[in-house]
């Protein structure tokens, strides 16, 4: 959540019981899951997407459910470390399907 306000976002925390439902709900599978899922301007926002691909997300308007950085990689926003994971920031469509939206 820092990075996100570093970046220009206001966060509100939510803490909620089963992360899992909430994933289900704005339809980012499972396999997909992360540790956070955030909402902005309508899209799901799950794991730890860097601010730079959230900018990107909301000025392209693409039709899809959100971005995704599945599991917790070590390099990725919240999760800095000096031997960085190379990771995939997915785009996640309205039918579960995936593409890669940017590569760390």
């Amino acid at each position: 959540m820092d990075h996100l306000r570093a970046n220009g976002f206001r966060v509100k925390s939510v803490a909620i019981e089963d992360t899992a439902v909430e994933r289900k709900r704005r339809g980012i599978p499972e396999s997909l899951g992360g540790c956070h899922t955030g909402v902005v301007d309508g899209y799901a926002i799950e794991g730890h997407v860097p601010a730079r691909e959230i900018k990107r997300l909301l000025a392209e308007r693409p039709a899809a459910v959100g971005l995704a950085v599945p599991g917790m990689p070590q390099g990725s926003p919240g999760m800095e470390s000096p031997t960085p994971q190379r990771y995939n920031v997915l785009l996640v469509n309205k039918d579960g399907r995936h593409t890669v939206y940017a590569r760390y």
